[in-house]
């Protein structure tokens, strides 16, 4: 069989490296900003070890995943590269290989392109991206969603110059608690995260805790998440959940733990973003729970948290935004951030 690049050279990806004069800097030194990511041990991780190891088995395993992960700077250089060396990859059926695996850039809000790893097995990747005439850009990287990172170095022009990048509008960030939708899958591409439109809508930063399969709410968990300093937490696991009566005996209890060590912090608590024309009766069986949450907060007099429904999580693709009646597509996520935006606007939360 053809290779497609062959026929088709918009599918040639140019991964080969071939600039002179390009070099290369460490994503962790100055003046580069990472953002949504701990290092320690020579790899990239989300929350400390020590706590992902007292959750459970998956969220030790997956705090290795980049969900959420972005590097930023300002530069001239006429191109940008990367070389990336990873620990474990994403490879899934239904997630697209550039949203699990790849990484993509972006000047300023708009999107330039994604540098899109090859289909076959790599634990280490090179690829670059042209960027035009030689002018001051703020850049953004996007790390993988479901891959583990040990190393990122950005090729840059010798001659270019590096400046750190403009800070963002929130001085904390969003902290987002939940599953593997929470987590990314299966956006096309890391920037179609629902977070990440958020992020770019509002110039604001934020915490992937999104944990696929594994957002149970155990009391590990939310001990850690109640000490963070953030600007809003936004929490959903219903997927997570195991039981009901699980989601029954943990999703108020979250609440409160998290409200009590931050009486003035705006949360938000969604259902699973799965339209009604699809949902079983033990799906309205749990977004009641959720619900019941909320009614119980405006009870107490808190007029600091916010509910959206599957319903107002899908206003915007119905039912055709998953691809598998589960996982977002890159239109299901954009109808879930079009939701959190609106909301975040008339309630002027950040």
């Amino acid at each position: 069989m053809s290779d497609i690049s062959a026929i088709d050279k918009n599918f040639d990806i140019g991964s080969t490296i071939n600039k002179k004069g390009v070099k290369f800097y460490d994503a962790k030194s100055a003046p580069f900003s990472i953002h949504g990511l701990m290092y320690s041990g020579g790899i990239f991780h989300r929350i400390p070890v020590d706590v992902g190891k007292n959750v459970n088995d998956g969220v030790r395993h997956l705090n290795y995943n980049t969900a959420g992960g972005r590097v930023r700077f300002k530069t001239n250089s006429p191109y940008v590269a990367i070389s990336v060396k990873y620990f474990s990859l994403g490879r899934m059926p239904h997630f697209a290989f550039c949203g699990s695996t790849g990484f993509d850039l972006y000047e300023g809000t708009r999107y330039v392109k994604t540098f899109t790893p090859t289909v076959d097995p790599q634990t280490e990747f090179e690829s670059i991206i042209n960027l035009g005439e030689p002018k001051m850009r703020d850049i953004t990287i996007n790390f993988p969603l479901y891959s583990s990172v040990k190393d990122l170095y950005i090729g840059l022009d010798e001659n270019a110059k590096i400046e750190e990048p403009e800070k963002y509008s929130n001085q904390k960030p969003i902290v987002y608690y939940g599953s593997s939708i929470t987590q990314g899958g299966c956006a096309s591409r890391p920037g179609t995260c629902y977070q990440a439109y958020i992020s770019r809508r509002f110039n604001a930063d934020y915490v992937n805790l999104g944990f696929s399969g594994s957002a149970r709410a155990e009391d590990a968990i939310i001990n850690y998440i109640k000490g963070l300093d953030m600007e809003l937490f936004v929490y959903d696991y219903d997927h997570n959940a195991p039981t009901l009566e699980h989601l029954q005996a943990t999703h108020e209890k979250m609440f409160l733990a998290v409200r009590g060590a931050n009486p003035y912090l705006p949360i938000i608590m969604m259902s699973r973003p799965l339209h009604k024309s699809n949902r079983t009766i033990d799906d309205e069986r749990r977004m009641e729970i959720i619900k019941r949450t909320y009614e119980n907060t405006k009870v107490r007099g808190d007029r600091n948290v916010y509910f959206l429904s599957g319903d107002d999580l899908t206003e915007l693709c119905g039912n055709e935004g998953t691809v598998d009646n589960t996982h977002p597509t890159d239109l299901g996520f954009s109808s879930m951030a079009n939701a959190l935006i609106r909301l975040i606007e008339a309630e002027n939360l950040l």
